[in-house]
Order: structure tokens, then C-alpha cells, then sequence
């Protein structure tokens, strides 16, 4: 590989920890992904820096957790929807993410990178775009959080011209990927920051992957199933009559179909580096921005063994596929258990870039080149989330921390504490705080510290509280 490698950059949206063969699905096909797999590093315990989208992706371009950024929730313009209220009021953050950080793009492009961005953005509208943030090009980039018309053309979004009457999105983003490839400037290396907006709702795919996944249903007796565990109902005032609804086995053929078609797109960009005479010398790196949606909005798709889903703070909304190829580095199916996190990013990609760190704006991230390498350790003690918000998803504000193979949850309506031991218990079952008080005492010692650094922001208490109904 050269000094200062191309570098591919695939971001999922909502895409669970489970939804890849490669990580365990039996109903949903990857073969690319899997493939992308045997070919690099796959991290069994790769996480979002928050359940949820927005602050997920400031977190990758800023290098910092989203509590010391201020972009603590998705980035809402319809207007009206937030704050949320239950017991407490959401905490304020920020729309956008400020031109005051120096975003990975800037720096790459400060080391010779053509950078390009393509799909979705929800990072901020004019003047916060992707071209106020370091990227030269800008495809489909804009405000939205999903493509308001669906995932066929006409999308309506600014950004993105409609070209054929029924295009599908995830496509489209790809041809358009492949065509800043054809035109690059070989004398310079780029930065193709492919940021799918799948698979956000709507679920939609294309008519004939949905009926060959119906067809694999019925071979695997998944529709004889009932997919769903109705629970309790949603903790705000936005919600007060509705239950949260919980998939408890992947089995939705129109969310299979819809990943499907994401994997055939990624095939194609990869063959084209492969016919480019590029793949050699380019890094490639995929993941999702918060876990799978799985107790709401229709709840696609099931994170088990991991608890709970997107906008939760439990290991299905944070934990992720990570994928990472990097030729003449990473051995070839290869695994990694130590626990990165999306702040991560950014120092990695400059130095796999062979460009100097910025260590005074990527403060929360760490490399993890030595990991790629086949160390089995980073210098740090704990990595952190911060959710100061209700999850439309049922989830409730609160804080939480990983040391080792120990994990911390600090729940804000009422102060209760959640210690597990995630080796053990992946799937959080068995609260130990009061058993491991010790553990317990440190970590919340711990967490507390470090939301006290980042200044980070805390809900307030409901002057009129609302009492979720329970469960009958």
C-alpha cells in the first residue's frame, strides 16, 4: 500500500450489530460484506458514539464524543417534536455541527485528498453543509435525516438531481461513487466519505428482492412466526397511547431485500477499485451510525443476543458491524474483541493516511492502527455515552460507560444504576450493580468525572411531570 492511501468510508443508517452474515444474520445475504470481512478485520465490539444518528456522525468527522460537541440528538427541522417530555425534559444541543471544528475532511484535504461526500448528511443545512466542512464535492448531502419521498425517485432531496422516474437511492449514490472514481485526479489520492442513507425508514426495496426474501421466509417457517413481544408503553407525552413493539427475530422481507441491495451496491464499488488497479492501495472501512430500529416505527429488524435497538442505551443501540480492510496490514479474517468507538475515526484515518495527528480537535478519539496490526490493547481506560434525551424509540435519558469487559448505565429519571459484565452477559440481563458494588461505585465515579469534563448537558426535571401508564 502507498505512503497516503485512497480511503472509502461506508456509513450505514441504522444498520444493527446483527444485520450482516458475517455477524451472525441466517435470513439476511451480505456475500460482499462477508467477503469484505475475510478480506480485513471485523470488530466484534465496535460502537457508535450515541443510539441515535446526528451525534454519531459529529462524532466521526470531529473526532470528539457528541456531550463536548453539543450534538447530543438527531438533528430535528420539521419543527415542534422536540423537546421531548416524560419525568424530564430533554436537554438542549446544537442543530448543526459547528464550522469550528476542523472535521476529518478538512485535515485530509490539508494532506493532498480530493474529498468527496455522497448520501446522507443531517449534520446541519447552509452554511453547514459539506462543503463548509472540508469536503471539495458534495452529492445528496443536506438537513434530512431520510429522503422525504422514499428511496425511488423523485426523492426531493436539494442536493441530489432526479434523473430516471423510479430510481432507486442506494443506486443512484453508488453510480455516482463510481463516477468520482473514473474522473479522480490520479496524481492525488481521495476520500469517498459514502454515507448511505439505508436503512432508515421507510423500508422500501426493489418488488422482486422482497418476494425472493417472502419465498425464504416461508422455507425458514419465519411466517408462521409472530415476530413481536408488545411491552410497555412509551415513556413521553408525544407517545402516552402506544406501546413499545419489540421484533424479537429478524424475519421483515422487505428490510432483508433492502440490505440486500445495499451489499450489491457495495460489491460494485469495491469491483470497480479492483478494475481500477486500486484496491491495493485503498482502505476501506464500514459501519453504522446507532443499532438497528427494533422497538418502534415498525421495528425492522431484531440486535438480539444485544438488548433493545436504535435510540436505547443498552448494547443494541450502540453496538456495530465494523469492518476494516487495509492491504498489506490487516490479516485477512481477522477478528478483534477490544471495544473502539466512532471519535476513533478520525485519528486512525490520519494515521493510516501517514498524516500527523491533530491531537488538539480529535481529543476523545484514539488510533486503533495498533489494533489493525494485531496488538491487543489502546492506551485508555473507558470510552462513554451521553443521551440526554428520550428515544422515539421508548429509550429513557441517561449516561453510560465501558471499562473493560464492564459496563455502567446511570439512568437520569430516577438514578438507577445497571453494572454488566458484557463478556458474560451480552445481552444485559443480569444487573450486578448492587452485587459488584465496588465496580459499581468506581465506574459511576468514573462516568461522572467525565461528563464534569465535557461539560456535558443534563436534562431537566418536568415542572408538570408526565406518568407513563403501565403495562396491563
Amino acid at each position: 500500500m502507498t505512503r497516503h492511501p485512497n480511503i472509502v468510508f461506508i456509513l450505514m443508517d441504522d444498520m444493527g450489530w446483527k444485520d450482516l452474515g458475517c455477524m451472525g444474520s441466517d435470513f439476511y445475504e451480505t456475500p460482499n460484506l462477508d467477503r469484505l470481512a475475510a478480506q480485513g478485520m471485523l470488530f466484534t465490539d465496535a460502537y457508535a458514539a450515541c443510539p441515535v444518528c446526528s451525534p454519531t456522525r459529529a462524532s466521526i468527522l470531529s473526532g470528539k464524543y457528541p456531550a463536548r460537541v453539543g450534538v447530543t440528538d438527531w438533528i430535528d427541522h420539521a419543527g415542534g417534536t422536540h423537546p421531548l417530555r416524560g419525568c424530564l425534559i430533554d436537554a438542549p444541543y446544537l442543530k448543526q455541527l459547528p464550522l469550528t471544528e476542523h472535521s476529518l475532511a478538512a485535515a485530509l484535504r490539508e494532506g493532498n485528498y480530493q474529498t468527496w461526500h455522497i448520501g446522507k448528511w443531517h449534520l446541519g443545512g447552509e452554511p453547514y453543509r459539506p462543503e463548509q466542512h472540508g469536503f471539495d464535492i458534495n452529492i445528496g448531502g443536506c438537513h434530512y435525516g431520510h429522503p422525504p419521498a422514499g428511496y425511488f425517485s423523485p426523492w426531493r432531496i436539494p442536493t441530489l438531481e432526479d434523473r430516471k422516474p423510479g430510481e432507486y437511492l442506494p443506486d443512484r449514490l453508488t453510480d455516482e461513487a463510481l463516477h468520482l472514481i473514473g474522473r479522480r485526479d490520479p496524481e492525488r489520492p481521495f476520500f469517498l466519505n459514502l454515507w448511505y442513507y439505508c436503512v432508515h425508514t421507510p423500508i422500501q426495496a426493489k418488488p422482486e428482492k422482497i418476494e425472493k426474501f417472502r419465498r425464504k421466509a416461508r422455507r425458514m417457517g419465519l411466517d408462521r412466526l409472530d415476530p413481536f413481544v408488545e411491552g410497555e408503553y412509551f415513556p413521553t407525552e408525544d407517545k402516552r397511547d402506544l406501546r413499545v413493539r419489540r421484533r424479537i427475530l429478524q424475519s421483515d422481507p422487505v428490510y432483508a431485500a433492502m440490505i440486500e441491495s445495499v451489499d450489491e451496491n457495495i460489491g460494485r464499488l469495491l469491483r470497480r477499485l479492483e478494475t481500477e488497479n486500486l484496491a491495493d492501495d485503498t482502505v476501506v472501512i464500514f459501519t453504522s451510525d446507532n443499532g438497528g430500529l427494533a422497538t418502534a416505527e415498525g421495528s425492522p429488524t431484531c440486535n438480539a443476543p444485544l438488548s433493545e435497538g436504535k435510540g436505547w442505551m443498552y448494547e443494541g443501540g450502540t453496538r456495530e458491524p465494523l469492518l476494516v480492510r487495509v492491504p498489506g496490514l490487516t490479516v485477512p479474517g481477522s477478528r478483534c474483541e477490544v471495544p473502539v468507538t466512532s471519535p476513533d475515526f478520525y485519528p486512525t484515518l490520519l494515521e493510516l493516511a501517514g498524516l500527523p495527528p491533530k491531537p488538539e480537535q480529535h481529543v476523545d478519539g484514539v488510533s486503533f492502527v495498533p489494533l489493525l496490526r494485531g496488538e491487543t490493547e489502546l492506551p485508555r481506560e473507558a470510552i462513554f455515552w451521553h443521551y440526554p434525551h428520550y428515544g422515539n424509540q421508548g429509550g429513557t435519558p441517561g449516561s453510560s460507560v465501558r471499562s473493560g469487559e464492564w459496563k455502567l448505565i446511570e439512568f437520569f429519571e430516577d438514578g438507577r444504576l445497571e453494572l454488566y459484565h458484557l463478556r458474560r452477559d451480552p445481552g444485559e440481563a443480569h444487573n450486578l450493580a448492587e452485587s459488584e458494588s465496588e465496580t459499581t461505585v468506581r465506574l459511576h465515579t468514573q462516568l461522572r468525572n467525565w461528563r464534569r469534563e465535557v461539560e456535558a448537558l443534563l436534562p431537566a426535571v418536568n415542572p408538570h411531570p408526565f406518568t407513563r401508564k403501565e403495562p396491563v
